[in-house]
Order: C-alpha cells, then structure tokens, then sequence
C-alpha cells in the first residue's frame, strides 16, 4: 500500500527520468533519420574551392576534386585532392570511415612521395591549415554520438530541430556538437555548433545552397566554417556534382593514394 510521501516521489521521479528518456529518443530518431535519407548513392564526386580567410581578412584559394564511395555495413570512404595552389598540387588525404571504432586517414605528400597515416589521437588537428579538422572530413555515423534533443519550432513554412550530439570517442577535439536539422526538407543539417574539450564554443559550420539530386540526395554548395577563437573562417564552394560514378574499394585505397 503506497502513502503519500511515495506518491509523490514517484511523480516527482518520473517527471525528471521521462523527460531525459524522450530526449534521447527524439534526438536519435532524428539523427537516424537524416542519415536514412542520404543513404543509397553510392558514389559521387564534386570539385570545389576551399577559401582560407585569415583573421585580418586576407584570403587564399585551394581547388580540389572530392571522390566518395558508400561503403555496405560501414562508413563512407572519400579522398580529397588539391588541384591547385602549386606548392599543394598533388596533395591528397584519404579517409575511411567507420560506424564503430576509430576511422582510418591518410595523406600523401607529393613533396616527399610520401603517405602518412593520421594518428587518431590527431585527428582534431587542423586539415591542410583550415579551420576543418580531419574528424570533420569523417562521414556522419549515428552510431558514433550520443543525443539530446533540445527543441522543434516553425521557422517559416519549414520545421527545425535542435539536437545535441556527443562523440563518444574521446580522443574527439569536441566535447558536443549543436545541429539544426529541417525536418521540412529530408532532415538536411542546417547548422553545426562545435564545442572543445573545454566546452567553450568553437566553431560554426553554415550548410547554404542546397540542390537537390537524383530527387532524394540533398547537397548543400557552400559550407561555411567560422573559427569564433582565432578569428578565421573556411569556405567550401561545391560545383559539378556527379552521381553513380565508376569507382569501387580498391581505387580508395592507401596504396592508390600515389598514382
């Protein structure tokens, strides 16, 4: 037989755990689903332009070709390489991604002829002197992060969520990342909120220019990194965008990375 006092505290109890149980689960679902949608391209390639913008506002411009490769039962494996400036030429970084454990990356210096693995406990150092990370050239993997969903509101005519995402490697550079999701539009990510080690804020990555693909694929043309500690800011800029190209494992691999 309960008394009051039990009453109570079972309320009491269940309003602080559902809460917290619903917030996991919310943020899940969404995540899984933005990643459901972006499933079954198999592969694509783009060209883009990465500008650096230094914190006094000068600018340099790299040009790059981006190859990604859909993986069964795992993550994505992708390869960037610079066209452009001359001393860069040549330089690419290969990463594969996986849905547990540490990815695997690495870079091949044409200077040298050399290819050097990323050392995982690395990867939050800067790529190629932007201010992306390598972690950040990773595919996204639901299994990699725990979730908290924050809130949903209408923002015109389009459905917005808030989710928090904590990597659960911690040899991460970020202790937690803010995503805003369009429910209205496949799920897309709008924005990324990156957090350091320190929980202070880092980062903000703008997804803008989305084009649809095959009816399915969103991408978004211009990503934009603002670095809120130093001041400077990266912005990629996608064109030619192709889908279902030839490409299979074995072009993606470490030895490849020198032909």
């Amino acid at each position: 037989m309960y008394n009051l006092k039990s009453i109570v505290a079972s309320i009491l109890f269940s309003s602080l755990t559902l809460p917290a149980s619903f917030a996991q689960d919310r943020g899940l679902e969404i995540a899984q689903n933005s990643d459901k949608a972006d499933i079954g391209y198999k592969s694509s390639e783009s060209e883009l332009q990465m500008i650096l913008t230094n914190k006094q506002g000068q600018t340099s411009i790299n040009l790059l070709k981006n190859k990604t490769l859909e993986v069964p039962n795992d993550g994505d494996k992708s390869i960037i390489e610079f066209n452009s400036p001359k001393d860069v030429k040549g330089t690419k970084t290969l990463t594969y991604t996986h849905k547990s454990g540490d990815d695997d990356q690495w870079i091949y210096l044409p200077a040298v002829t050399r290819v050097k693995r990323i050392a995982s406990s690395n990867k939050s150092g800067p790529f190629m002197g932007s201010e992306f990370a390598f972690e950040d050239l990773s595919s996204f993997e639901v299994e990699k992060y725990t979730y908290k969903f924050i809130s949903e509101s209408m923002v015109g005519t389009e459905k917005i969520a808030i989710v928090e995402m904590d990597p659960k490697d911690p040899k991460s550079g970020y202790t937690r990342i803010i995503g805003k999701f369009n429910l209205s539009k496949n799920y897309r990510v709008e924005e990324l909120e990156f957090y350091d080690r320190k929980n202070e804020k880092l980062k903000t990555l703008t997804y803008s220019d989305y084009k649809l693909y095959n009816n399915k694929y969103f991408r978004a043309n211009a990503l934009n990194m603002v670095n809120h500690q130093s001041g400077k800011k990266t912005q990629l800029l996608f064109t030619n965008y192709k889908f279902g190209i030839n490409l299979s494992e074995n072009d993606l691999t470490e030895d490849n990375l020198k032909n």
